[in-house]
């Protein structure tokens, strides 16, 4: 029997590896439902602002306290609000990567 790059009559070790892999891409899919399902909360000015979104980064909620509304200083709101947003998706971040590491290096380092 011939061999091929080293592989010869593996027709076992290859239907192995498929159900391995099947298994790998529907265990990364419940991972990717379950992080689209989580909701995280994130806040700025010690609490003036705080925004919570999914972990497929959908804005669910944006509260704001009154005393962080000030006409003569919308500038500082509005840093709020990006900068509650933007830690808001760096928990996601973390949390994806977290979640989807260890699929990463079986898809070759693609994520």
């Amino acid at each position: 029997m011939a061999k091929f790059n080293g592989f010869g009559g593996g027709g076992a070790n290859m239907a192995q590896l498929m159900r391995q892999a099947q298994k790998m891409q529907q265990d990364m899919l419940a991972a990717q439902e379950n992080l689209k399902n989580t909701e995280f909360t994130a806040q700025a000015g010690g609490g003036m602002v705080e925004v919570t979104l999914t972990g497929d980064k959908k804005i669910v909620s944006l509260k704001i306290k009154p005393e962080a509304v000030d006409p003569d200083d919308v500038e500082m709101l509005e840093d709020l609000i990006v900068a509650a947003l933007q830690e808001g998706f760096n928990l996601v971040d973390k949390e994806s990567q977290a979640a989807m590491g260890p699929y990463a290096g079986m898809l070759g380092g693609l994520n």
